[in-house]
């Protein structure tokens, strides 16, 4: 089973939200199971969970700004989706799920996101008012029938102490969809 997934390619976009952390050991069970994965952040992710901790896990480059992505002479910001197979976002906040509906690529996560042709996983986490906002739920249901799929969010204990649906679902449970996603696109 360790090598399940091997031939895949995972881009795992991280954003900056306390649930990042369970990126880390999303990141690492994808790369157990023989995955590739490359890891992409956005500037507030970086202020949660640094890129070191996904290099060393992914044992490859992290991508973390877009004129840097640029710099590359293959244009890295187009050339990642291109080798993807699946494109995750662990946590995705709402600003991303915001972006994304509204088609606003102002950083190296949401100009990946606007030009991927794989799949698309967000894995919402956000506090519970956020994610019951008309607007985020809007842009949700907006997402969803442009078919991209969703896992989460789950109730509980979110980071501001409350109680109630906005928190991330567990590794775990986004690593079971994406194996689903991934197997099923190859069948």
């Amino acid at each position: 089973m360790a090598d399940k997934l091997y031939n895949y390619e995972v881009l795992l976009a991280v954003t900056g939200g306390i649930a990042a952390y369970k990126s880390a050991m999303l990141c690492s069970q994808l790369v157990q199971w023989g995955a590739g994965v490359t890891v992409v952040m956005t500037a507030h992710a970086k202020h949660f969970v640094g890129p070191v901790t996904f290099s060393t896990l992914s044992g490859r480059k992290v991508y973390t700004d877009l004129f840097d992505a640029e710099a590359v002479y293959d244009a890295r910001h187009i050339s990642l989706t291109e080798q993807a197979d699946l494109i995750v976002v662990a946590p995705a906040t709402a600003n991303i799920i915001g972006k994304m509906a509204g088609g606003i690529c102002d950083d190296l996560v949401s100009t990946l996101l606007c030009s991927a042709t794989s799949g698309i996983l967000l894995a919402p986490a956000m506090n519970n008012r956020m994610w019951q906002n008309p607007v985020t739920q809007r842009n949700v249901e907006s997402l969803s029938q442009m078919g991209v799929h969703f896992v989460g969010p789950e109730k509980g204990r979110l980071a501001c102490g409350t109680e109630g649906v906005g928190r991330m679902s567990e590794p775990q449970e986004i690593f079971k969809q994406i194996v689903k996603l991934l197997t099923k696109s190859n069948e």
